[in-house]
C-alpha cells in the first residue's frame, strides 16, 4: 500500500482534515492564550492542547504550526490572529503534507494486519532524532504534532518526555490530548496547557456548515454531540439520530420496554456490516444512561436528543437516589460492554442483555 492510500488515523470520515480547515470556531480563548505567550516572548517548547473530542483541538494545532512555521508576527497589523496567508509558500507546504520543518507522529500503519495500529510506538518517536538533524540544517523553527498523545504507549511516552525535557532549540511539540490525566504526570508537568471548550449551538452549527455538513436538526444534534463537532458528523453519517429516537421509543414504556422493539434493535447490530451500528448502539446507550442520571440531579433536561426523551427522563429518574442508581448502571453496562466486545460475545445478545439491565433499574426508579 502506497503513503498516499493509507487512512489518517486523525481525519474524521466525512470532514476536512483539520489542517485543510479554514476556520477553527469556538476556540478564541485558546487561540489567545498561545498568541498572548508567543507575544510575550514566552514561547514554551512543549504545549498541551487538550479538551473533548471533535472540538477543534487538532485543527488548533496545525493552525499554531503553520504559524510558527511561517515565522509569522501575531497582530503586527491589527489584532493579533493565528491566521496565515493560505498562498503563504510554508502554508502550501502544510497543506500538502511536504514541510521540511514539520513532523506529525500518530498511530503507524501495521503491514501485517493492514490496519492502523491501536497505539504509537516508540519507533514513531526515535523518528524525532533524524528528523531534527535534517530540519536543523534547513534553519528557521521546527514543530512537531502528536496527535493523540493519549495513545502513545508507554515505550513512545517515555521517549516524548526525554524530547521534552531536552528540547531542541527553536523547536515547538504540540501534543494534543483528549484524556490529559492518563497521560504521565512528568509529560504535563513539562508542557503549558491550552484547553478547548464544548462548541456551543451556533458555532457548532457554523462548523458542520463549514465541514459540508449542515442539518436542520440542531436542538438533538447539539444535545447528544454535546458540543464536538466531531460526534455531530458521526450521528449525521451514520443515522446516529434516528437511532437514538428508536432508543428512546424502545424506552418510552419503562419501567415496561417494548420487547418487539428492543428485539429489532438487537437484531439489526448484529451481522455483516453491523459493526459501526454496533458500536453506535453502544455509544448512545451509555449517553442515554449519563443523561438519565444527571436528570436525576438536575431534573427535567430544557433541551431533548429525540421527542418525548425529556418527560422519559423526568419519569425515570426523579431524584438523586435515582441518578445514584443510574450513573451505576452506567459504569456497570461501560465494563460488560467493554468485556463483550474483547470476548466477541454476540452483538444482539449483549444489546438485548443491555437493555433488560436498564428496564430492571427503571422498575426501581420510575414514578407512575
Amino acid at each position: 500500500m502506497s503513503d498516499d492510500d493509507i487512512p489518517e488515523p486523525d481525519r474524521i470520515a466525512g470532514a476536512p482534515h483539520p489542517r485543510e480547515t479554514p476556520v477553527l470556531f469556538g476556540q478564541d480563548k485558546a487561540q489567545a492564550d498561545f498568541l498572548d505567550a508567543f507575544g510575550a516572548g514566552r514561547l514554551h517548547s512543549g504545549w498541551l492542547i487538550t479538551g473533548p473530542r471533535g472540538v477543534g483541538k487538532a485543527t488548533l494545532a496545525w493552525k499554531i504550526a503553520t504559524f510558527l512555521l511561517a515565522d509569522q508576527e501575531a497582530g503586527l497589523f491589527g489584532d493579533p490572529t493565528l491566521a496565515v496567508d493560505p498562498e503563504h509558500p510554508d502554508a502550501r507546504l502544510v497543506q500538502a503534507g511536504a514541510h521540511p520543518r514539520l513532523s506529525v507522529i500518530r498511530r503507524p500503519w501495521n503491514e501485517q494486519t493492514k490496519k492502523l495500529r491501536t497505539d504509537i510506538t516508540v519507533d514513531a518517536v526515535r523518528s524525532l532524532k533524524s528528523f531534527f538533524h535534517m530540519s536543523a540544517a534547513d534553519g528557521g523553527r521546527r514543530v512537531v504534532v502528536v496527535d493523540a498523545a493519549d495513545e502513545l504507549n508507554r515505550n513512545a511516552a517515555n521517549a516524548i518526555l526525554k524530547e521534552l525535557e531536552e528540547p531542541p532549540a527553536n523547536c515547538t511539540i504540540l501534543l494534543i490530548a483528549h484524556q490529559p490525566s492518563r497521560l504521565l504526570p512528568t509529560i504535563r508537568s513539562r508542557c503549558r496547557e491550552l484547553r478547548c471548550a464544548r462548541l456551543s449551538p451556533d458555532d457548532l452549527q457554523k462548523a458542520l456548515v463549514q465541514a459540508g455538513h449542515p442539518s436542520d436538526q440542531t436542538e438533538s444534534l447539539a444535545t447528544l454531540a454535546g458540543g464536538s463537532a466531531g460526534d455531530a458528523i458521526r450521528l449525521l453519517n451514520h443515522d446516529g439520530l434516528v437511532l437514538y429516537a428508536e432508543l428512546v421509543k424502545t424506552f418510552e414504556g419503562l419501567p415496561h420496554i417494548d420487547r418487539p422493539a428492543a428485539l429489532r434493535l438487537a437484531e439489526s447490530c448484529a451481522g455483516r456490516g453491523a459493526d459501526v451500528r454496533f458500536g453506535l448502539t453502544l455509544d448512545l446507550i451509555d449517553l442515554f444512561l449519563s443523561r438519565a442520571a444527571r436528570a436525576g440531579l438536575m431534573g427535567e433536561p430544557a433541551a431533548q436528543g429525540a421527542p418525548g426523551e425529556a418527560r422519559l427522563l423526568a419519569r425515570i429518574a426523579p431524584d438523586d437516589r435515582a441518578a445514584r442508581r443510574w450513573a451505576q448502571l452506567q459504569q456497570d453496562l461501560t465494563d460488560r460492554s467493554r468485556h463483550g466486545r474483547a470476548v466477541n460475545l454476540d452483538p444482539a445478545a449483549l444489546i438485548l442483555d443491555m437493555v433488560f439491565k436498564i428496564e430492571e433499574t427503571a422498575q426501581g426508579t420510575a414514578v407512575a
